[in-house]
């Protein structure tokens, strides 16, 4: 967890860096933040026990409880081996949901990234201007979390597929240089 602070340390200073309207454009794939998000996962598998209980949810669910906006700025944690998404404001969990996220050969990547872009309604310009609605652009490829199909299972070309409630709230309170932090 020390090393995920400190890496969400230097991701939050260059945010706080930029100036203008631009985003943060740095993504952190190294090894070491590619552990430390591991860990981020594992501990919010933990984290969502303790806050929801022995809750399971379906592909296409997710639970959400209120937290003050006051407990913290926003965090995404996402559990590829769970198929899971963990909204933080601080260090309470918010929110989990089910997710689909890149199947074999398309696998979404592992680290710590910013959110980049959002729009209400996106269209993809690599995949038959597939819909992607509530579009949070996470890397200079166009991975993306959006709402979409959820099965389950990996079944995407590497974006983060979200059940599209749950995308719709959580773009609601999310701000361009969110951390989204992807852990294996």
């Amino acid at each position: 967890m020390k090393q995920l602070a400190h890496l969400l340390a230097a991701v939050g200073a260059f945010a706080l860096s930029t100036t203008g309207a631009a985003p943060p454009a740095g993504a952190i794939e190294t090894h070491e933040a590619k552990a430390a998000a591991a860990d981020a996962a594992s501990r919010a598998a933990f984290d969502m026990f303790e806050a929801f209980g022995f809750k399971r949810i379906k592909p296409g669910q997710y639970l959400w409880r209120d937290v003050p906006a006051d407990a913290g700025p926003e965090r995404l944690v996402i559990g590829l081996s769970e198929q899971l998404a963990f909204l933080y404001r601080g260090d309470t969990l918010v929110a989990v949901a089910t997710i689909s996220t890149g199947r074999d050969g398309r696998q979404t990547p592992t680290g710590i990234f910013n959110v980049l872009e959002k729009q209400p309604f996106y269209r993809s310009k690599k995949y038959d201007n597939a819909p992607m609605p509530f579009m949070q652009r996470i890397d200079q490829y166009g991975i993306a979390l959006h709402g979409g199909f959820n099965p389950g299972y990996p079944a995407s070309h590497g974006c983060i597929r979200l059940p599209v409630a749950f995308a719709k709230k959580l773009y609601s309170v999310t701000d361009l240089g969110t951390p989204v932090i992807i852990g294996a």
